[in-house]
């Protein structure tokens, strides 16, 4: 079967069938290409419902997975995003079909070098890039952003880092898997103008933030 026709039922079997029709998600998945975002190796099994491993100890989550929490966030076009966790870039990219602009911050150099050139390859010319501890935020990084209107974690942290909540916008929402090492409530935290708002949804098991507000090594 061809890419095109695998990426076509994935939507149809793992995300529409399973509740979520919103169409600016559906049309994204129905452009960007997950297979690009895999080893080569694993090209093949790139439209099924399970993460794959992208190197360096890191995964590309689950079709699924993302869809549901680009779901929970309700981006719009003008939002400005902030995405903890770069990885290959996949998710990257259906947020840059979905938002204005992305910030991106990776932990791994080489995997921010690597999507950084795939995702310029592929014409996406609304996303910045930066190497460093995503527990952090963008924090230092260039161009200077201090709020976003969305937080996306791709990443596991016991608890919710503070640099996080204070570069959330009023209005803005933040989910984030929160947990131990292996399994994971998904939370939305939504900021008010003088609270936040938490939910919960879900177990999941997601790799590790890594960094001063996240896990240590």
């Amino acid at each position: 079967m061809r890419f095109e026709d695998q990426r076509k039922l994935m939507i149809k079997e793992q995300i529409i069938q399973r509740g979520i029709t919103e169409e600016n998600i559906i049309n994204s998945f129905l452009k960007v290409e997950r297979h690009l975002f895999v080893p080569i190796d694993l090209q093949h099994l790139s439209y099924h419902d399970y993460p794959l491993g992208i190197g360096a100890g890191q995964t590309i989550s689950q079709p699924y997975t993302v869809a549901y929490m680009l779901n929970l966030l309700d981006i719009t076009s003008t939002d400005i995003v902030l995405e903890i966790g770069t990885g290959s870039g996949y998710q990257t990219a259906l947020l840059a079909e979905l938002s204005q602009y992305v910030y991106t911050v990776e932990r791994i150099k080489v995997l921010s070098i690597n999507a950084k050139i795939l995702l310029s390859e592929m014409g996406y010319n609304n996303i910045y890039f930066q190497v460093g501890d995503g527990s952090k935020g963008w924090e230092k990084g260039e161009p200077i952003c201090k709020a976003f209107d969305k937080i996306i974690v791709s990443a596991a942290a016991p608890t919710i880092p503070k640099s996080l909540l204070k570069q959330l916008n009023d209005n803005g929402k933040m989910v984030i898997p929160i947990g131990n090492r292996y399994q994971q409530e998904m939370v939305v935290i939504t900021r008010g103008k003088n609270k936040y708002l938490k939910s919960t949804y879900g177990l999941f098991s997601f790799v590790p933030l890594i960094g001063k507000e996240g896990w240590h090594l």
